[in-house]
C-alpha cells in the first residue's frame, strides 16, 4: 500500500484506431495508503507523506549518516555505467547524473534503468529509509555487472566497428515455455547481421549495393522503439528482394511457339506475327531489349489473354497492372520515403511479385488513365516505356535506378484517342480487330463451349449445339465485335440444360408410377401449340431427357427468350431520306442510319442526335455542296426551285439520340440522304457508305475500316461503298467476308451517287453551260 505521488507533465495520445494515451509524469516523494475513501469514479484515498521533498537538499548530512554504504553504491554504478558505450547520448548523460545527483537519490534511478522483476521494484519502493535503500539495490548492480561480463564475453567475436548499447537484465523467464526478453534481443540483433549478410551477398547494383550499406549503418545505431527503424528495415528488405540479376531462360523454339499460340487463340494472326518475329530476333541477338507493344481493339476480343498466353509461350513469369481510373503518379513511381505510409510503385510492386527481372507486364486499360491534383500516371508512364530511358527508372521509394529494358511491356487499349501523343509515339501498335461470324462460330466450338460445359460439370454426351445454333445466337441474341456476350448466353443455355439433366437424375434414381401416370395425362393435355423439341416443356419434367438434349431455335427461343436484334435494315429504307452509315466506336463497328425531312420554312438546318462539331460541319458541307450542283441532278424543293432552302427547312436526325457521334465518316451518307429526300428516289437497301467530303465533292479516306466492314457483313448488307485511297486498307479483312460483299472504291460524290441508287443518279445532259453570256 506504497506508492509514489506524481505531477504530470505531459499527455500524449489519440482515440483512433483505439485509445492509447502516454503519460509524462515527475516523482514527488513516497506515501502510504491509510483509508481508501472510494473506488468510482476513480480512487480516491488518504495518504501519508513518508519521505521528506526537502531531502535531497541536505545532501552532506545524509552522506555522513550513510558513510562507506553510499560509497560502496556510487562505486558500483560508475562501473556499470562505464562498461557501456560512452559515445551513446543516454549512457553519457547518466555519467554525469551520477555525479551531480545527490548519493541518496542515485538507488531509485538505477532501480528504474536496469531490469529488474516488479517484485523487487516494489521491495526498493516499499524501503523507506535511506540505509535499507542502499542494502537492497548493491546486490541488485553487482548481478548486473557479472551479467555484462559474461554477455561481453560472448558477444566479443561479434563486435566489430560498430557498438550497441545492451542494457543487462536478469533473466526472467516468461510462463508456458515462451523466450526470454534477451532471446527477443538476440534474435532482433541477428536479424540485422543476416539482413546485412544478404545485401552484401546480392547482386545488386554499385549504387544500390553502397545506399543499403549506408543504411544498415544507420539501422544499428536506431533504437527499435523508433518509428524510423521499421521503414528502414523495411526498405532494406525490399531492395534485398528485388530480382537485380535474377531472370528466367526463355524458350526460343518458333515452331512451339506457333503451336502455342494457335492452341489458345484463333485468329489474331498479325499479333501471332509478331510476337514469332521477336522469338526470332531473340534467337539472333541475345541481348534484344524487350518491346513495348500496345495491343488496340474493342472489348472481348482477347487482348489481355493473349498477354497471358505470350508469357506462356516464351515461358516468362506473368503480371497485370490495371491502370483503368489511376489518377495518382505515385502508382506508377512510388512515394518518398519522407511520408508517412510510403511504398513503392506498382511497377517495383510486380518485380518484386514474380521475383524475375524479365516479366511480361500487361498494362491494361492504358486509355483509362486520369489526371488529378496529385499528377499525371501517364507523364510518369513515359520514362516506364522508353526503351532508351527504362535501362535507369528510378522509383521514388528506392531512390536508386532499376533496369526495366528486359522486361516486355504490352500494354491494352480500346482506342488511341484518349493515350497522350507522347505515350503512344513510345508504343508499338498493333490493332485487334473484331471477329467475324465464322471466326466467332470458330472460336465458341474450339474455345468457349468446352470452357462452359466444364463450368457447369455436362459433357459433350449430354448437349450439343450444332453451328447453325452458334450463327443463330450470334445473329440474333449478339450485336458486338467480341465474344463475351456469345460466352455469356452459351453460359445461361449450359445453366438451363444443367436443370434438366439434374431433374432427370432425379426421377431416374426415384421412380415412382404415380409420377409416370401423372406425366402421361401432362402429355395428353399438351396444346398443338406446343413445341416438343423445347426442352422446357412440361412432358419433359415427368420423364428424364433423351441424351444428348439437342439445342436448336425452339430451345433457344425458350432459354434466351425472343431475339433481341431483327433484320431492320430494308423496313426503315422504304421511303425517301433515308440512308445507312458506317461508324466506328471503341466497342467495335457499327451500322447508323441517317434520316432527313423537309417542310416549309425560312431555309434553316436543324442537326439532332448528339452530333459533334466534325459532323455538324460535314452536314453543312453537304448541303452546300448539293445546292451548288442542284440544276446538275434536277433537285428542286417543294415549290420547284433549285435553290433547295428556298422556303425550305431541312431537319436531319441521327438515331440513337443518347448516344454522343462526332467524326468526318458521314460525310457521304448525309449527302445521299439529302440526294434521296430532294430527288424522291429510295436508296438501295443492302448498301452502306462511309467517307469524308469535301466542299469540291471529293471523297477523302477514314479510319476504321475493317471495323465499318465487319458491321456492315453482321447487319446482311451486300454492298460498302468505301473512299478510293481506303482500297488498301481491305487487304485486312478476311477473304470469307470479302467473297460475301460487293465495294465499291469511289473517288467523288458522282459515283457515290451512282453506287447508291438502282439505275445510277442520272446528270442532266444540258449544253446550257457552254452559251456565251457576253
Amino acid at each position: 500500500r506504497i506508492g509514489t505521488a506524481a505531477l504530470a507533465v505531459q499527455v500524449v495520445g489519440s482515440n483512433w484506431p483505439k485509445p492509447h494515451y502516454t503519460l509524462l509524469v515527475t516523482g514527488l516523494c513516497r506515501f502510504q495508503i491509510l483509508q481508501l475513501l472510494k473506488e468510482k469514479p476513480y480512487p480516491v484515498a488518504e495518504v501519508q507523506q513518508l519521505d521528506r521533498l526537502e531531502q535531497f537538499t541536505n545532501g552532506h548530512k545524509s552522506e555522513e549518516e550513510l558513510g562507506e554504504l553510499s560509497e560502496q553504491f556510487y562505486k558500483y554504478a560508475v562501473q556499470l555505467v562505464e562498461m557501456l558505450d560512452m559515445s551513446v547520448p543516454a549512457v553519457a548523460k547518466l555519467r554525469r547524473l551520477l555525479d551531480n545527483l545527490p548519493r541518496e537519490a542515485l538507488p531509485d534511478i538505477l532501480t528504474s534503468i536496469i531490469r529488474t522483476s516488479n517484485q523487487e521494484k516494489l521491495q526498493i519502493l516499499d524501503a523507506v529509509r535511506l540505509e535499507e535503500r542502499f542494502k537492497m539495490t548493491i546486490p541488485l548492480l553487482v548481478r548486473q555487472i557479472e551479467g555484462l561480463k559474461l554477455l561481453q564475453k560472448t558477444r566479443k567475436s561479434k563486435q566489430d566497428d560498430d557498438k550497441r548499447v545492451v542494457a543487462i537484465r536478469p533473466s526472467r523467464r516468461i510462463s508456458h515455455g515462451s523466450i526470454t526478453e534477451d532471446e527477443e534481443e538476440e534474435e532482433d540483433h541477428d536479424d540485422v547481421v543476416m539482413l546485412e549478410k544478404k545485401i552484401r551477398t546480392s547482386s545488386m547494383s554499385e549504387q544500390a549495393l553502397k545506399v543499403c550499406l549506408k543504411e544498415i549503418k544507420r539501422l544499428k545505431k536506431m533504437p527499435q522503439s523508433m518509428p524510423e527503424y521499421a521503414l528502414t528495415r523495411n526498405y532494406l528488405e525490399l531492395m534485398v528482394e528485388l530480382p537485380w540479376n535474377k531472370s528466367t531462360k526463355d524458350r526460343l523454339e518458333i515452331r512451339a511457339a506457333r503451336i502455342v499460340l494457335d492452341n489458345d487463340h484463333y485468329a489474331m494472326e498479325k499479333l501471332k506475327k509478331r510476337v514469332l518475329e521477336y522469338l526470332a530476333v531473340r534467337q539472333l541477338k541475345n541481348n534484344l531489349k524487350g518491346p513495348i507493344l500496345c495491343f488496340v481493339g474493342p472489348p472481348g476480343v482477347g487482348k489481355t489473354s493473349v498477354g497471358r498466353s505470350i508469357a506462356k509461350t516464351l515461358g516468362r513469369e506473368f503480371h497485370r497492372i490495371a491502370l483503368g481510373g489511376v489518377c495518382d503518379q505515385s502508382d506508377i513511381r512510388g512515394h518518398r520515403r519522407t511520408y508517412v505510409g510510403s511504398m513503392p510503385g506498382r511497377i517495383i510492386n510486380g518485380l518484386k511479385t514474380v521475383g524475375v527481372n524479365n516479366p511480361v507486364f500487361l498494362l491494361d486499360e492504358v486509355d483509362k488513365l486520369a489526371k488529378s491534383l496529385q499528377g499525371d500516371p501517364a507523364a510518369a508512364l513515359l520514362e516506364v516505356l522508353d526503351p532508351e530511358q527504362n535501362h535507369s527508372f528510378t522509383d521514388h521509394y528506392l531512390n536508386v535506378a532499376f533496369d526495366l529494358s528486359q522486361v516486355l511491356f504490352i500494354a491494352t487499349a480500346n482506342t488511341t484517342a484518349t493515350i497522350p501523343p507522347a505515350l503512344l509515339d513510345r508504343m508499338e501498335v498493333i490493332q485487334v480487330p473484331g471477329y467475324t461470324q465464322e471466326e466467332k462460330i470458330e472460336i465458341a466450338h474450339r474455345h468457349l463451349i468446352p470452357k462452359q460445359l466444364e463450368l457447369h460439370g455436362l459433357t459433350p454426351q449430354q448437349i450439343q449445339i450444332p453451328q447453325v445454333t452458334t450463327l443463330g445466337i450470334i445473329t440474333r441474341y449478339t450485336r458486338e465485335a467480341g465474344v463475351r456476350a456469345l460466352d455469356r448466353k452459351l453460359g445461361a443455355i449450359c445453366r438451363a440444360v444443367a436443370v434438366k439433366v439434374a431433374e432427370g437424375q432425379h426421377k431416374e434414381a426415384k421412380p415412382d408410377r404415380a409420377e409416370l401416370g401423372e406425366g402421361e395425362d401432362c402429355k395428353e393435355h399438351i396444346t398443338e401449340d406446343a413445341k416438343p423439341e423445347s426442352i422446357s416443356d412440361t412432358a419433359d419434367l415427368a420423364l428424364p431427357p433423351e441424351m444428348p438434349i439437342l439445342i436448336d431455335f425452339h430451345a433457344l427461343k425458350d432459354i434466351l427468350g425472343p431475339p433481341m436484334y431483327d433484320m431492320e435494315v430494308s423496313e426503315r429504307l422504304n421511303q425517301p431520306g433515308v440512308a445507312i452509315g458506317l461508324a466506328w466506336t471503341p466497342l467495335g463497328g457499327e451500322i447508323m442510319f441517317v434520316e432527313a425531312s423537309r417542310m416549309d420554312g425560312e431555309g434553316q438546318l436543324t442537326l439532332t442526335g448528339q452530333l459533334g462539331d466534325v459532323m455538324k460541319e460535314s452536314a453543312h458541307l453537304a448541303i452546300s455542296w448539293l445546292r451548288s450542283n442542284a440544276k446538275r441532278y434536277r433537285l428542286t424543293n417543294a415549290s420547284g426551285s433549285f435553290d433547295l432552302l428556298d422556303n425550305t427547312d431541312i431537319h436531319l436526325h441521327f438515331p440513337a439520340g443518347a448516344v454522343t457521334k462526332d467524326g468526318p465518316s458521314a460525310g457521304v451518307t448525309i449527302v445521299t440522304c439529302l440526294a434521296s429526300l430532294f430527288s424522291g428516289r429510295l436508296v438501295c437497301s443492302d448498301v452502306a457508305m462511309t467517307g469524308e467530303i469535301t466542299l469540291r465533292g471529293l471523297v477523302l479516306p477514314v479510319g476504321g475500316i475493317k471495323d465499318k466492314v465487319l458491321a456492315a457483313h453482321r447487319a446482311g448488307l451486300k454492298r460498302v461503298i468505301l473512299p478510293q485511297r481506303n482500297e488498301k486498307d481491305l487487304e485486312e479483312i478476311a477473304a470469307p467476308v470479302r467473297q460475301e460483299l460487293s465495294f465499291v472504291l469511289a473517288s467523288c460524290l458522282d459515283e457515290v451517287l451512282n453506287a447508291a441508287f438502282d439505275g445510277g443518279f442520272a446528270v442532266k445532259a444540258s449544253l446550257e453551260h457552254l452559251n456565251s453570256k457576253l
